[in-house]
């Protein structure tokens, strides 16, 4: 699945895109109805300039300073609805509807009146919400103030109108903004989620290729030599590699799908060929006992089995190579630990590689642990997972 999936992107085209700008002609005409509708309120204004009860000169002031302010109402809302806070844009804006309002309901009437009304809508659609609970009630206040001054008792429904809808487009732009928030996290969440399965896809093949090629080397380096003095023990190594890489495409189209899930007793089985065959002498469990065990749990182990077999093989120059599986008892409970140990001089250095970087991820996504590190003349890794599953464990069940 691909972020684009996860994140949703195959939306339904009747869905409303709330807090994102419009892609097509048909969502900007929407939006634009949607916002245009609420301009029935300026019919007061507009039928006072036609009604031609004032001077030419102040009907066409009224007229243009109308103008303006239906431009910049439309143009603060229709942009910022539920967006981030824009000082420099929105506050220029909120000025010119904060100035014209006033003027034009001083100068020309009551009937102008409703102009508080958009600019209260203004104010909570775009500001946060801190500064649009002060700017509303100022609103408020101003149109009082200008009432009071044209006659008109200062208190009537058109206040209640201005506090109402204006807070009322505070919820609506708060909703814009979560709904803005969500779909970022969302997006994020998607992003993640993809990241997890190339890292899951990384540590499968580094595991699965590390491995595989390593005991192909080596069945080829042993079947160099054998080949001038027997070359019947030859040809059965040259079988055994192409039975190997056949396995190994098995393995990586199976990881590729994400459904392969190592067995512990195969890798068992394995790592007594891989050692065999690199010359170590090997002491390995011939039966795990898995009762109890989960599958998740069994798989890392035989992830981290196979890892550390690769390193001993690839790195160690060990002659002698250890290993066991014991379970204990925890305070967090039962686990089941593999202890795998050589008598090498090599080994993993002071900065783990991506083989122990990966199975540390691996066994912590499993509830385990790992510990790798020198060990007298050699070197040693244990790897431990829970054996009951973890609502279970610690419980006394």
């Amino acid at each position: 699945m691909t972020e684009d999936q996860w994140a949703g992107d195959k939306r339904p085209e009747t869905q409303v895109r709330i807090g994102q700008a419009p892609r097509v002609r048909r969502e900007v005409l929407v939006k634009a109805l949607w916002i245009g509708v609420w301009l029935v309120f300026l019919s007061s204004p507009v039928h006072d300039l036609v009604a031609g009860d004032h001077t030419q000169g102040a009907t066409v002031a009224g007229a243009i300073g109308l103008t303006a302010f239906v431009g910049a109402y439309l143009t603060l809302v229709f942009r910022n609805m539920g967006r981030p806070f824009d000082p420099s844009f929105a506050v220029t804006l909120l000025a010119v509807m904060g100035v014209l309002a006033p003027l034009l309901n001083y100068t020309l009437g009551d009937a102008w009146g409703g102009l508080f009304v958009y600019v209260s809508v203004a104010c909570g659609v775009t500001l946060p919400l801190r500064a649009a609970s002060w700017a509303i009630p100022a609103t408020a206040v101003v149109m009082y103030l200008v009432a009071l001054h044209n006659g008109r008792p200062g208190w009537d429904e058109s206040l209640l109108l201005v506090f109402l809808i204006g807070f009322a487009m505070v919820g609506v732009g708060q909703l814009v903004r979560t709904t803005i928030e969500l779909r970022k996290a969302r997006a994020t969440v998607a992003h993640l989620a993809a990241n997890e399965e190339r890292l899951r896809l990384a540590r499968d093949l580094h595991d699965l290729l590390g491995h595989s090629l390593s005991l192909i080397t080596l069945k080829s380096e042993l079947a160099g030599r054998m080949l001038p003095d027997h070359p019947d023990k030859a040809a059965q190594q040259v079988a055994d590699i192409e039975q190997v890489s056949r396995q190994a495409l098995v393995d990586v189209r199976e990881a590729v799908t994400g459904y392969r899930r190592p067995r512990l007793a195969a890798e068992l089985a394995g790592t007594q060929v891989a050692l065999t065959a690199a010359g170590v002498t090997a002491d390995v469990p011939a039966e795990p006992d898995l009762a109890g065990v989960p599958e998740e749990s069994e798989s890392a182990l035989a992830w981290a089995l196979r890892e550390a077999v690769t390193n001993v093989v690839r790195h160690s120059g060990a002659d002698r190579c250890l290993v066991q599986l014991t379970h204990r008892q925890t305070l967090d409970g039962p686990v089941l630990e593999l202890s795998v140990e050589d008598n090498g001089s090599g080994g993993a250095g002071s900065v783990p590689g991506n083989g122990l970087t990966g199975l540390t991820e691996r066994l912590e996504k499993a509830g385990g642990s790992l510990e790798a590190g020198r060990a007298g003349h050699g070197f040693r890794l244990v790897a431990r997972v829970p054996t009951a599953p973890s609502g279970d464990v610690g419980s006394g069940a």
